[in-house]
């Protein structure tokens, strides 16, 4: 009946890892595992109990460090960034009057919605502007600090 207990709870934490991703409690999963099988073995349920900790602490220790040494964002690799990422820090050239309530600018040909990152900012039509942040579907823009006369020559 122990067995079955551990087998139980390391199905709930393998279904549990699913939603958070983290790569945590499947290592608590297989320690459970680890004491099904101790409790299949017939082992008493303290040694169960030490077994779930060690091959618990085990995996995590191990694997804990692997897992963190392969885990890399686009910015610390040599790829080409896509996404949020690729649109923060671009260059955008405002449609509709940009303020803190509304506005549109047009970045890479695609139209988005754009808030002004500093509240007193007011940007008009034609102007560029450089794109701080982007929350949810906006864009939140800053005035660009290049002059006309600094513009690649393809964009003047």
């Amino acid at each position: 009946m122990d067995a079955v207990l551990w087998i139980v709870l390391g199905v709930v934490l393998a279904v549990a890892e699913v939603f958070t991703a983290t790569l945590f409690l499947i290592m608590f999963a297989v320690g459970a595992f680890a004491a099904a099988g101790a409790a299949a073995l017939g082992a008493s349920v303290p040694v169960q109990a030490v077994v779930f900790a060690v091959v618990s602490a085990l995996t995590v220790f191990a694997a804990r460090p692997v897992i963190q040494r392969h885990k890399q964002t686009s910015s610390d690799s040599d790829t080409t960034t896509f996404g949020i990422e690729a649109i923060e820090g671009s260059t955008a050239l405002v449609l509709e009057q940009v303020d803190a309530d509304r506005g549109m600018v047009k970045i890479d040909g695609e139209v988005w919605s754009a808030r002004a990152y500093d509240a007193t900012q007011v940007l008009a039509p034609g102007e560029r502007v450089q794109v701080i942040q982007v929350k949810g579907a906006v864009a939140l823009v800053w005035r660009d600090v290049t002059t006309p006369g600094e513009l690649p020559e393809a964009e003047r």
